[in-house]
């Protein structure tokens, strides 16, 4: 069985930048997986290269066994997009604009399909307003909606949540989930990276064009601490054998942040700060998130 989206090699060069080098990388049909990655690691090139909207320079992508240049009628039917950009045509309404994106895909009986989106989405009661009239988060709205018309079984979402309201997350969220239990393999690329830990299975870290971590979502977390133990002390300094595990705080926090791998290290330090005189005034740990992953990644090398 072919995988939903086969990136084999792919490099993209535009004149002396190349924003691509050697992306190797296969999502298996039904996965919900994470493409992370700074501004400007490669992670829109990727997906328009895998969308038939720019070339590789060299290498191929297979979208469900079809490739994307020589078969590209076939792989763009089963691959749904949802651009980062908000582009829409100005003319038509929510429904007039959904049953056109359905006649591209040559589907002429498409509205209990349509309906379903629209009332997932929260758009039934705009179904006949003019998409000018819309806001910025109901337009976000349609293009989720746009892409999903034609039930494709690989979608692609670009930044799905950027600039929506809180209403909207949860309702988008919920409703891709749901696609996903249905058997849709789903590609998320986000800056809220609490988004990516909880909905996705396996992640995907792209940094200068490359893919440096590749795993996993929970073995991610495992690789790193197991958290951070967080103290406000008084009574004496921190002992020195505990300063190699202080990493730095959010700047605004000025407690103490001490790493620790094992849970069962929490025993070590307190028994090493009792002994040294310390009095713990405050306490807390706080868990490794993806978030705290990703910064050690793209920091590494």
């Amino acid at each position: 069985m072919p995988a939903a989206i086969d990136i084999d090699s792919v490099t993209k060069r535009y004149g002396e930048l190349q924003a691509l080098r050697g992306v190797s990388l296969q999502i298996e049909e039904g996965e919900f997986f994470a493409l992370l990655g700074p501004n400007g690691a490669g992670k829109t090139t990727l997906i328009s290269i895998i969308a038939g909207l720019a070339r590789a320079t060299s290498g191929s992508v297979k979208v469900m066994g079809h490739d994307v240049v020589a078969d590209y009628r076939q792989a763009r039917r089963k691959l749904g997009v949802v651009p980062q950009e908000l582009v829409f045509d100005p003319f038509f309404s929510v429904r007039e604009s959904l049953q056109i994106s359905s006649g591209y895909y040559g589907l002429h009986d498409n509205d209990r399909w349509i309906d379903e989106i629209l009332e997932s989405l929260g758009l039934t009661s705009k179904a006949d307003a003019n998409m000018r009239a819309l806001s910025g988060g109901m337009k976000r709205r349609v293009l989720v909606a746009q892409a999903l018309v034609h039930r494709p079984p690989v979608i692609v979402l670009d930044e799905p949540t950027a600039g929506v309201d809180v209403e909207l997350r949860q309702s988008l969220w919920t409703f891709i989930q749901r696609l996903n239990r249905d058997g849709h393999t789903i590609v998320l690329t986000t800056h809220y990276l609490e988004e990516a830990q909880t909905l996705c299975q396996r992640v995907a870290m792209l940094k200068a064009g490359r893919i440096v971590a590749l795993d996993a979502t929970a073995n991610l977390l495992k690789r790193f601490a197991a958290g951070t133990l967080v103290l406000s002390l008084s009574g004496a300094p921190l002992p020195a054998v505990l300063q190699e595990r202080v990493v730095q705080g959010p700047v605004e926090d000025p407690r103490l942040h001490l790493e620790i791998a094992r849970f069962e290290e929490v025993e070590f330090v307190l028994a090493t700060l009792r002994e040294a005189g310390c009095i713990i005034d405050e306490m807390e740990i706080a868990r490794t998130d993806l978030e705290d992953v990703f910064v050690n990644v793209m920091n590494a090398g």
